[in-house]
């Protein structure tokens, strides 16, 4: 796991972008009633990930 959205629709942005990036992204809920996702990521890829993850939440 690499981030916990607090929406779905920044969950699927996030996939969107660091898919496009050319990273395997998924998508999993953490708890249905508080609408949460992780957003995980092959461990190989972590820092590549955080960085680009970092330049999309932190412009």
């Amino acid at each position: 796991m690499i981030y916990i959205a607090s929406t779905a629709r920044m969950a699927d942005m996030l996939q969107s972008r660091l898919t496009e990036e050319g990273f395997l992204v998924k998508i999993r809920p953490v708890n249905m009633s508080k609408q949460q996702f992780e957003i995980l990521v092959p461990s190989g890829e972590l820092e590549e990930v955080q960085e680009v993850l970092n330049s999309l939440l932190h412009p």
